[in-house]
């Protein structure tokens, strides 16, 4: 039987190769012509044609680095998001305490205290003291336990931090719960063989949380995503989606590197075009908008010192990084500060067979020999996409005159480094037209301009979101472009961006959102 083919008409549409086709042919899920609506109707005859509404079509948008597993996942424990005020938060830690074993751990996420407040152990011991209770900073680089969770962890005084981790504490020396970094993250991310303490909660429930947060990605026209963190929990929750026909976005996976064996790589899944494993996650400092990242130069780093914190050893990190590249895969590094990407660049140059492809997520602080170096590595960098915008003048408070260069798109693409675009979600806001206007503004929404000379177009900024982002999981060769051969993946906005006021990109709106050639997202 010969698949239906259609025909997609309407708006103008930028096809990220320099063209603009007045048309689109789709076949299974393919481009199989582009090109004018008269051309394509006597190329395939009896077509179905579609008229899209809206005022411009571009490729799929492509987010890629984001965590919407985590996100699912904080909706089944107790999600802090839905909680008016501490009280409520509070009131909703007691009530799965209630219905939980003594001894077992209650989890609740996101924490934001800048809209809850102050949270510690003392507080959390009046949700439970035969309970550990542990709140996970929406950062995902912090979190907070009560006094039952300090013992189940092991932990005493500020001596007993892990390496790359820190222990919080009281005026008067008594640990106040908040953990940083290693101090929680080992434990929630042990590595095959040990169990987390961090409950996924029933699948059923899983699943439906992660159906959920994809509607919610597709109606702001993200139709593929690269999920920066999963273990074998979420790589499941992802399979089973699959499996039961929910999984209508396309996901590339970064396995967590304690879940990583380089001799014996993930096998492919059953639909490798809709969920692959595409590298090994390492995160090697801490938190840029956190004021934790790695740097050269002394800063009033949030750690209380004048830099940042090194998770991994220099060589914990290099041993795996070779070990992985050995086996043909690829890593993808967290690194923020600009000695912490020298640290990365020092080892990627030096493996044997230096291989293209490696990543360094956000590689937020660089400059002119650093974007030389990552040029001639041809290492993919994920920069944060939103972040000027959404902490433009915390940015400029803790590194000063370096906050002009963070999320060097121009400098990067100038040097024809490939700068894949990323919301970090849910650590901040999906919304990938969020970002376009960050990148073409550099402006915060208190209206300080950070960075002017790293402002890039609408349309570079468009393909941050598509090329670049297929390029980021090694698919630029059937998506990122609505070109012949390419899957049929693109995203209608209801107001053409490429000729407003850069100002009023914050008022554009996704009007459609196709995956494979399918309408996953109709504005209301």
């Amino acid at each position: 039987m010969t698949p239906r083919t259609r025909i997609l008409t309407g708006p103008r549409i930028v096809a990220g190769d320099g063209t603009e086709p007045e048309a689109l042919a789709i076949r299974a899920g393919w481009i199989a012509g582009t090109g004018t609506r008269r051309a394509l109707r006597s190329e395939f005859p009896g077509a179905e044609e579609i008229g899209l509404d809206g005022a411009l079509a571009v490729p799929g948008l492509n987010d890629a680095h984001c965590h919407p597993s985590q996100a699912a996942l904080a909706r089944v424990r107790v999600d802090l998001d839905a909680v008016a005020d501490l009280d409520q938060a509070l009131q909703a830690l007691r009530r799965r305490a209630a219905h939980t074993p003594p001894g077992q751990w209650v989890i609740g996420q996101p924490l934001d205290e800048r809209r809850l407040g102050t949270v510690d152990r003392d507080l959390l011991d009046q949700v439970s003291r035969s309970h550990p209770v542990l709140l996970v900073h929406y950062s995902l680089h912090r979190a907070v336990v009560n006094s039952a969770g300090l013992a189940a962890l092991g932990y005493r005084d500020v001596a007993d931090a892990p390496h790359g981790g820190q222990l919080g504490v009281h005026t008067d020396g008594r640990l106040n719960g908040h953990l940083v970094e290693r101090a929680w993250l080992d434990p929630w991310l042990p590595g095959a063989g040990t169990p987390s303490i961090a409950s996924a909660g029933p699948p059923a429930a899983q699943r439906a949380a992660l159906k959920e947060v994809i509607g919610e990605l597709h109606a702001y026209g993200i139709t593929s995503f690269c999920d920066a963190l999963v273990t074998p929990t979420e790589r499941q929750l992802y399979t089973d989606a699959l499996a039961a026909g929910e999984l209508t976005a396309r996901v590339g996976m970064l396995l967590w590197h304690a879940y990583a064996d380089p001799a014996a790589p993930p096998s492919d899944h059953p639909a490798p075009h809709r969920l692959r494993t595409v590298g090994v996650k390492m995160m090697l400092d801490g938190a840029l908008s956190g004021g934790t990242c790695l740097c050269r130069s002394p800063y009033p780093s949030a750690m209380g010192n004048d830099n940042g914190l090194q998770i991994l050893t220099d060589d914990e990190f290099a041993t795996t990084v070779r070990a992985i590249d050995a086996a043909g895969g690829r890593v993808a590094v967290h690194a923020n500060g600009d000695q912490a990407i020298q640290k990365v660049l020092d080892v990627f140059e030096s493996l044997p067979q230096r291989h293209a492809g490696h990543r360094i997520e956000h590689c937020s602080l660089v400059d002119d020999d650093l974007v030389a170096r990552l040029a001639r590595a041809q290492v993919i960098t994920v920069p944060f996409g939103p972040f000027v915008t959404l902490h433009g003048e915390t940015l400029v408070k803790f590194y000063g005159e370096r906050a002009d260069d963070v999320c060097a798109h121009r400098s990067l693409r100038d040097a024809r480094v490939v700068a894949a675009g990323s919301s970090d979600y849910p650590l901040a806001p999906a919304d990938p037209l969020l970002a376009i206007r960050s990148l073409v503004t550099r402006v915060t929404a208190r209206g300080t301009v950070v960075g002017a000379r790293q402002r890039i177009t609408a349309l570079d900024a468009v393909d941050v979101y598509t090329r670049a982002s297929a390029a980021a999981t090694a698919e630029q060769a059937i998506k990122g472009t609505l070109t012949v051969g390419r899957l049929a993946d693109l995203t209608v906005l209801d107001t053409d961006i490429t000729t407003v006021d850069p100002d009023q990109l914050a008022e554009v709106r996704v009007c459609s959102t196709w995956v494979g050639g399918e309408c996953v997202y109709d504005k209301p």
